[in-house]
């Protein structure tokens, strides 16, 4: 049985109007004991009031006051009595002389007897108009008591109307019926009332119970703070409600405390959170620089119900996504090396294992002499002439690259790449030689003289120079703008992307790029980088 209460109770629903239903009903049930109560007591004071009234009226009469004065020898006082009170709708008239001998009663045969209930003292005594309850022959009763005075202030009698108990409480009874009627008026709208406010409160939350609130409010304090983004949210008037750890230490800020409830253009500024109130696009992926910190923003609406109640932005240092694309492209630039020099030297084993099988073994000793003074003296040049492990293995996978595609790639003698700021951003410079040798790569394999690529690289003045030649078809004068246009190409397949990257990197180092005639017979690319900027 405690089971099934508790299970039945377990619900914020049921809960709730239980609760509502504690409250109203004792406040419910007192106020109507009150009101019955007051009724009961208001209504015999009425009615005792009316008694009293209609006690001094039948005292006043001329008529009664003959009468009495002249002990009513015709006993009309009797048919008077009794015309009044039907009028009246008294229970009885008994009116009485000095010595409270009845002249009128309901029951005749009490006529001439002594009134009781020992109440007329006051009357007959002291001339005063009063109530009482007094137990008469009739039982108990509300009395209004009126003495009757002649024309001298003489009292000569008494006039009593009274009205039963019994018939007052059945009066009574009748109203407190009615007040129990409107208390369980009150209650049953009361339990409704409780039902309906659950119910909208259940439906604004979801209709979720309070310990699944509180457990998806921990979760979501936890999932904020594990995560290694800044999050940043703010309410309807562009004040910041929700921040997380990461965000207040990319911030630069103290505490949760500093942020919390401040505007959003005093804590995230140029983010244009609060443009997305109004129905602004959002972010994706954009850069910002907050208290000269380059960020990387995102910013997505809030919706409830259809309406936009707030906005969220996520952030997080570009130093760390730089230094993760850095890393990304060395790997990138290792496995196109390894990939390269695995098919490569595939190749040369095939046709080391081909000269051997067929009686050449002098030929395959020559051709593993020549292969392996080739590429060592490759390395040996690239250690002297680019002591940059990073651009030393990228030109490495090139070479190998260029072989396995049967190109001749060429890395000029005289070239040298020694004095390389430390604050070279390294990966933007091998997305510039990486795109322009593989589009070089491509011109020289599509025309019909041999495949030849050149680089020239030096390091000998102000700036960092790059020249890369193919003996492709070369570049039409009237193409050099368009061919940096991001999606423009000359190539049949969707790409159009290679040129219009190196124009980015170029732009964020500061550097240039023209284009001329080769002597390979195609074009020639010159990059310039400066060394005195800051590339980070």
């Amino acid at each position: 049985m405690q089971l099934r209460l508790s299970q039945l109770f377990s619900s914020l629903q049921s809960r709730m109007i239980l609760l509502v239903c504690l409250l109203v009903l004792p406040l419910t049930l007192i106020v109507g004991g009150l009101h019955a109560v007051i009724i009961g007591n208001v209504l015999e004071e009425e009615i005792g009031k009316r008694a009293l009234q209609a006690a001094r009226m039948v005292a006043r009469l001329p008529q009664v006051k003959d009468l009495v004065s002249a002990s009513d020898p015709d006993g009309v006082l009797q048919a008077l009595a009794e015309n009044l009170r039907q009028e009246s709708g008294a229970e009885f008239i008994v009116i009485g002389d000095r010595d409270s001998i009845r002249y009128s009663h309901p029951l005749p045969d009490r006529l001439g007897k002594e009134m009781v209930g020992g109440d007329n003292k006051r009357a007959l005594e002291l001339g005063e108009f009063y109530i009482s309850r007094a137990v008469g022959t009739l039982g108990p009763s509300i009395r209004g008591k009126a003495p009757i005075v002649d024309h001298s202030g003489e009292i000569i009698g008494i006039v009593s109307v009274g009205y039963l108990l019994d018939d007052v409480e059945n009066i009574v009874l009748v109203h407190r019926l009615r007040a129990v009627g409107m208390v369980s008026l009150l209650i049953i709208l009361g339990i409704l009332g409780a039902i309906t406010i659950s119910r909208r409160f259940k439906k604004a939350i979801f209709n979720l119970e309070p310990e699944q609130i509180a457990h998806l409010f921990t979760e979501r304090n936890t999932i904020i703070q594990s995560i290694r983004e800044g999050i940043v949210a703010i309410d309807r008037n562009s004040e910041v409600s929700v921040v997380n750890q990461q965000a207040i230490e990319i911030l630069g800020k103290r505490d949760r405390e500093e942020v919390l409830g401040q505007h959003i253009r005093d804590v995230l500024p140029g983010a244009k959170l609060s443009l997305i109130l109004g129905g602004g696009e959002q972010r994706v992926d954009q850069e910002l620089v907050v208290n000269d910190k380059a960020l990387i923003i995102n910013t997505v609406p809030m919706v409830e119900h259809g309406e936009i109640c707030g906005a969220v932005a996520s952030f997080r240092s570009k130093d760390e996504i730089d230094t993760l694309a850095r890393q990304l492209s060395q790997v990138k630039e290792y496995s196109q090396m390894l990939r390269a020099q695995t098919h490569e030297y595939s190749n040369k084993l095939h046709t080391i294992a081909g000269l051997i099988q067929v009686g050449h073994a002098q030929k395959a000793l020559e051709l593993i002499s020549k292969e392996s003074a080739g590429y060592q003296g490759l390395i040996a040049f690239l250690a002297r002439a680019v002591p940059h492990p990073i651009l030393a293995a990228f030109l490495i996978g090139k070479y190998n690259h260029a072989k396995e595609l049967h190109i001749d790639f060429m890395i000029d003698p005289e070239s040298q790449l020694i004095d390389v700021p430390a604050s070279l951003n390294r990966e933007k410079t091998i997305t510039i030689l990486g795109n322009l040798i593989d589009n070089a790569f491509d011109a020289a394999l599509n025309h019909t003289r041999p495949p030849r690529v050149r680089l020239t690289m030096t390091d000998i003045g102000n700036d960092l120079v790059f020249e890369i030649e193919d003996s492709g078809s070369g570049v039409p004068a009237a193409l050099t703008d368009d061919i940096f246009v991001r999606g423009y190409t000359t190539k049949s397949t969707d790409r159009g992307q290679g040129l219009y990257l190196v124009k980015l990197a170029l732009t964020a180092l500061a550097g240039q790029i023209t284009i001329s005639d080769s002597d390979l017979g195609g074009a020639m690319f010159s990059v310039f980088i400066p060394k005195l900027k800051d590339t980070h």
